[in-house]
């Protein structure tokens, strides 16, 4: 069967044709420059390299962040679309995780960090685990101190990953000590690994409701907060 992934949480937007053999097609847009209104050109140009029609996709794999709150929905709204439309099964997962399942052959415990921006990250913990990873506890939000502060508590070498990584990587580098930083160029979760985590899903048949997949939001909004201090100034 052939998995359509779409990657539209973070600043990156990607674009993956996958099946149980391996990925057959993909196209990640980087920059800071989002680039989430190319999903369907890229996609018509993804399916034409391979031969393949809309027709033919039997799964959609979408993230549901946490992530930008654009971005999301943008990329769950076409999600359900294409679900809708084919009609096909459709799996929603988190973008922390595609990020762990990135560097699920590391030998130490994977953190998983997004720039949340407002001087905060979106962060988790993952074991690996033979043929992938493991979360220990839930996604979580902090301030990048907070962070450091739990990934020295640990006493043992973590992984850090993820463009949280990068911004505020002065912030961990004490605390990280004998771990190590993830690479730039894997600094974001990919359409291609997102298919590919959802893949075995969707061969045991473990979809999502469409009324299910939902962006995951670990605080409020800018909207919500702008409303809040209109209220409390009324």
């Amino acid at each position: 069967m052939i998995v359509l992934g779409i990657e539209t949480a973070t600043i990156h937007t990607g674009v993956a044709l996958v099946s149980e053999r391996g990925v057959l097609a993909s196209a990640e847009l980087g920059g800071e420059r989002a680039g989430h209104e190319l999903i369907v050109p890229v996609l018509e140009r993804l399916l034409d390299w391979v031969g393949a029609d809309m027709a033919q996709v039997g799964g959609i794999a979408v993230d549901v962040g946490p992530g930008l709150y654009t971005g999301m929905r943008v990329g769950i709204a076409t999600a359900k679309t294409f679900a809708q439309t084919l009609p096909a099964p459709i799996v929603g997962l988190a973008s922390l995780d595609v990020l762990a399942f990135m560097h699920r052959t590391s030998p130490h415990v994977i953190c998983a960090t997004l720039d949340a921006k407002r001087g905060e990250v979106f962060y988790a913990f993952y074991r690996p685990v033979p043929g992938g990873v493991t979360r220990e506890g839930g996604h979580l939000v902090a301030p990048p101190d907070g962070l450091a502060a739990e990934i020295a508590a640990r006493g043992h070498p973590v992984l850090v990953v993820g463009n949280g990584a990068l911004v505020y990587r002065r912030s961990f580098e004490e605390a990280v000590g004998e771990g190590e930083f993830g690479s730039p160029e894997r600094a974001f979760p990919s359409a291609a690994a997102l298919a590919d985590l959802a893949v075995p899903r969707f061969l045991r048949e473990e979809h999502d409701s469409l009324q299910d997949v939902e962006p995951i939001y670990l605080r409020k909004t800018d909207a919500e907060i702008a409303w809040d201090q209109r209220a409390a100034g009324s």
